[in-house]
């Protein structure tokens, strides 16, 4: 048998992949809920994404004539204790607070991703890799992120190491149990009988064949990697003041809670958004890309 006979009955049809992807669309479409979480996510995004040209007012300006003010016409989520408009600051306070969890996720997931895989498949370095997952998982990502903000110091970087070191360890066993299942199938032995290199056979047929499961889990750990870093930031290792981000606005909300409830409620109500978004939409691909639940 040749490499080429190997390779043919695995190489992807463009075509069918493009059909394959409609099929998909069209089953989260048919979904309801997914469909409106969707919608609601990407809005959030956009609003984000475009924070600059949206926002109705600067998110750092003070305005002492008009401290805590209730929701009302003219500030619709009403200001904070120094003036600014809440609504701004929520609006920019959402673009920090995704920008995290996108790089957490995404770091960690390509990282954890990558350990997995090779554990799976250079079996001498299997419990190496495996065991320092486990060491990783025995420290929360809250006293990573204090360790971090002890050495560096409180911001950002204190809060995305963090929230990649938490991503890694359970992405690393998720890919592992996919590539294992993966090494068992009679092409990866046909692939090493006939001299397949181990480059080819880890990201031609190992990979590619666990991304699906890894993409479903990073969708679902999507959501709770925000509330891991706006968590970070109600303790003071994230953003600083007078950045804008959500869970640092809730705590800033804390003395003021029976005077004016509006300025920690909302930036909390909008991460519940947030979450309860991206979970709904990351159950969905679950439902639709493993094929264990297919009927």
């Amino acid at each position: 048998m040749s490499v080429e006979a190997l390779e043919t009955p695995f190489a992807v049809d463009p075509e069918a992949a493009v059909f394959a992807r409609a099929g998909i669309m069209r089953r989260l479409a048919r979904d309801r809920v997914a469909a409106a979480a969707a919608l609601l996510l990407t809005a959030i995004v956009l609003a984000a994404a475009f924070a600059p040209w949206i926002s109705p007012y600067d998110p750092y300006f003070t305005d002492l004539t008009k401290v805590m003010q209730p929701p009302g016409a003219e500030h619709w989520f009403g200001t904070d204790n120094t003036g600014r408009d809440i609504l701004s600051r929520v609006i920019y306070g959402t673009r920090s607070t995704l920008m995290l969890g996108l790089v957490g996720v995404i770091v960690g997931g390509l990282i954890g991703g990558v350990m997995g895989i090779l554990a799976a498949y250079y079996r001498r370095l299997d419990g190496w890799i495996m065991r320092l997952v486990d060491v990783m998982l025995a420290f929360p990502a809250i006293l990573i992120g204090l360790a971090v903000a002890a050495i560096f110091g409180a911001g950002l970087t204190a809060v995305v190491i963090a929230l990649v070191v938490a991503t890694v360890p359970d992405v690393a066993r998720v890919a592992r149990g996919a590539a294992v299942g993966v090494m068992g199938q009679e092409f990866m032995e046909a692939g090493r009988a006939v001299g397949v290199t181990d480059g080819a056979l880890i990201w031609r047929y190992l990979t590619l064949n666990c991304i699906s499961t890894i993409f479903v889990f990073l969708t679902l750990r999507f959501g709770q990697i925000i509330l891991i870093g706006s968590a970070l930031g109600f303790l003071g290792m994230g953003a600083q003041p007078p950045t804008a981000e959500l869970g640092m606005m809730a705590a800033q909300g804390r003395d003021f809670l029976f005077m004016a409830p509006h300025i920690a409620t909302i930036p909390s109500c909008a991460i519940f958004v947030i979450v309860l978004a991206a979970n709904l939409l990351g159950d969905a691909f679950r439902d639709v890309l493993d094929p264990r639940l297919q009927t």
